[in-house]
This record gives structure tokens, C-alpha cells and sequence, in this order.
């Protein structure tokens, strides 16, 4: 092992499991220093020039105080593309994927789509860029994570559309009309915080992650009100979910007059995703 990655390895240990430290120093060698993967594999040490070395503490710095490396590079890939990301935005997880993966292989390419709650934009992007004929609508209450979602989708070169709204405020428009609405809104009750990891609760955004503990569904009720509204006749809502509350999500559907509404497991097995049928 190099010296470079044994500095990296014994700094990141004092916060982080072995392997997660063991990952972080790959991540920093390679893609933040510039080191081939080759050579990092291989044991050979890396040249720093004091610039390299100020980065590098600088960096150790701000992973032992938690941060996600994903704010510390800027970037967080999604469906094999580079998703700007700040503290505004929620980290995109492997999970949303599998969302995304779901909603290409059920719609037309032609769909009219909507986003609620969009953060990075990675949802809405990504389904621009997989189905250019559909037009593809973003919503986000934050100014914040809007410039982000923006700035993703110039970079990408999509071609979604981006209004800011909050959506337990909104009142539709006679043109407001979409076959798909999509949304991961915020579901984490604030009696689950003691049971999550500091690099999240200390800096991904509040209001993206948490509900009252005395309404956790409000977000999916008033998604669900909306699409009655919104949504032709046979569009489909789709929700990433809190695994405690997907049984409630879909007898309130069902109440709310959604002809057909079940829940999907990820790929680890736990319940993830809610669609559901106008």
C-alpha cells in the first residue's frame, strides 16, 4: 500500500468502517487526485505538490466531519450520468433508479410527465434524455435546488421544464393535463432520525428528507388529490415510499378513487415504490 493511501486509510478509520475508508481512499486517489486506477491497484505511491497535499487534508477534513464525498466532489452519478449535487439536493440513490428503470419500460415515449419535488433534477432529467419525445415538467418549492436541477439539465443537454411550486399549495390549471406523474417526496418521520447516519441527517436537506411524525403521508395525499385532477384517464402515479407506510399509501389511493394501486420491493427486498392508476 502507498504511502499517499495509508495517510488516506489511517485518517478515515478513526470515523468510517475499514471498507468504507478503503472505498473513500479509491474515490480520492482516482478521481479527485488523479491517479490511474491501475496505479492505485498496483501499491504505487503518488507525487503530491503542496497544492495536492492542501487538497488532500482539506478534503480528509471534510469527510471526518461527515460530509458526503458526493458534496465534497460536486457530482453524484445517476443512471451513468454526472449529476451536479449540493447540500440543497438530495444525494440520487440507487433506489431512484430502479424507479426510473420501471417507469421507461411501462411508458410511451410520447408521455407528457411530471415531477414533483425534483432536487437535482435527476429523475426528470434522465427520463428527458431516455425518451426525447415526451415533455417532462419539474417541480421543486426550493429556489436552491431548482438552480441545481437547471444547471444538470443544460449540462445534459436535456429538455425538461422547471417551475417552482409547492405542491400542498397548488391549485391546478385548466391546462395542467400529464400521463405519468412521478414523485419521491419527502417521507423520513422525525422519530426516525436517531436511526440515521450523520453524513446524512447533518447535510442533506431537511425539508426534502422529513414529515411529522403526526402526518407522514401528507405528501402522497396530496400528490394522489392532484392526480385525480391531472392525470388522463389511466395515467399512473409513481412514488418512491418510506417501507413502513407502503400499505397506507395504497388503501389511501384506493380511497381516494385510483383504480388500481400496489406496492413494488427494491432490490434488496424492501417495500420501495407505490404505482398507482388514475
Amino acid at each position: 500500500m502507498n504511502v499517499t493511501v495509508s495517510h488516506i486509510r489511517s485518517t478515515l478509520q478513526r470515523s468510517y468502517p475499514v471498507q468504507e475508508a478503503a472505498n473513500l481512499s479509491r474515490i480520492i486517489c482516482c478521481e479527485m487526485l488523479g491517479q490511474s486506477a491501475v496505479d492505485y491497484y498496483l501499491g504505487k505511491d503518488m507525487i503530491l505538490s503542496p497544492k495536492d497535499e492542501k487538497e488532500l487534508e482539506t478534503i480528509l477534513a471534510r469527510l471526518c466531519n461527515f460530509e458526503p464525498i458526493q458534496y465534497i466532489q460536486g457530482v453524484a452519478r445517476f443512471w451513468g450520468r454526472s449529476f451536479r449535487v449540493a447540500p440543497g439536493v438530495l444525494i440520487p440513490r440507487p433506489e431512484t433508479e430502479e424507479l426510473v428503470e420501471r417507469i421507461l419500460k411501462e411508458i410511451s415515449p410520447a408521455s407528457r410527465i411530471l415531477d414533483i419535488g425534483t432536487g437535482s433534477g435527476c429523475i426528470a432529467v434522465t427520463l428527458s434524455k431516455e425518451l426525447p419525445t415526451a415533455q417532462v415538467m419539474a417541480w421543486d418549492i426550493s429556489q436552491d435546488a431548482l438552480a441545481i436541477a437547471r444547471s444538470n439539465n443544460e449540462l445534459l443537454q436535456a429538455s425538461v421544464h422547471f417551475l417552482q411550486c409547492d405542491v400542498l399549495a397548488y391549485q391546478p390549471a385548466p391546462d395542467d393535463c400529464y400521463d405519468v406523474i412521478v414523485s419521491n417526496p419527502p417521507y423520513v418521520t422525525e422519530a426516525e432520525k436517531q436511526e440515521m447516519e450523520r453524513n446524512v441527517l447533518d447535510w442533506e436537506p431537511f425539508s426534502a428528507l422529513f414529515v411529522p411524525d403526526a402526518d407522514p403521508l401528507r405528501f402522497y395525499r396530496r400528490i394522489g388529490e392532484l392526480g385525480l385532477k391531472m392525470l388522463v384517464a389511466g395515467g399512473k402515479l409513481y412514488f418512491e415510499i418510506n417501507r413502513a407506510f407502503g400499505e397506507a399509501i395504497v388503501m389511501m389511493l384506493r380511497e381516494q378513487g385510483y383504480a388500481d394501486a400496489y406496492i413494488l420491493k427494491d432490490i434488496s427486498g424492501n417495500d420501495r415504490y407505490v404505482i398507482a392508476e388514475r
